[in-house]
């Protein structure tokens, strides 16, 4: 008997929950409050697109690695790759360095860079 009372569909727990939210906020405090719902699902929304937005740059750009590298020349066009360098015609010292620019980091191999103890 509770069971059949209890089966309630979609529609008719939208009034029950905005029943509900009426009872617990009252008249005056609603307003304000569907603002700010409107505004984290907005929020959610941006947020969910750019991640998409995101996740198909990669996807383009994405650079496949079936196995270990066997090199270090492999391991820096691999790198090269996924930074968006393209490694054709550079020497390994020159990819390093280019390697090592992108990202931001100097290059330790370098004796310029190396300071005295």
């Amino acid at each position: 008997m509770i069971e059949h009372a209890l089966n309630i569909v979609g529609g008719e727990w939208v009034i029950i929950i905005f029943v509900v939210l009426i009872l617990f906020l009252g008249t005056g405090h609603l307003p304000g409050a569907a603002r700010k719902l409107g505004k984290v699902v907005s929020e959610y929304n941006q947020a969910k697109a750019d991640v998409q937005n995101q996740l198909k740059e990669v996807s383009h750009d994405s650079v496949e690695i079936s196995g270990p590298v066997e090199n270090e020349r492999q391991k820096n066009e691999v790198i090269a790759k996924s930074l968006g360098i393209k490694p054709d015609g550079k020497t390994d010292e020159e990819l390093q360095k280019v390697i090592s620019d992108k990202i931001g980091q100097k290059n330790i191999d370098d004796p310029e860079n190396q300071k005295p103890n």
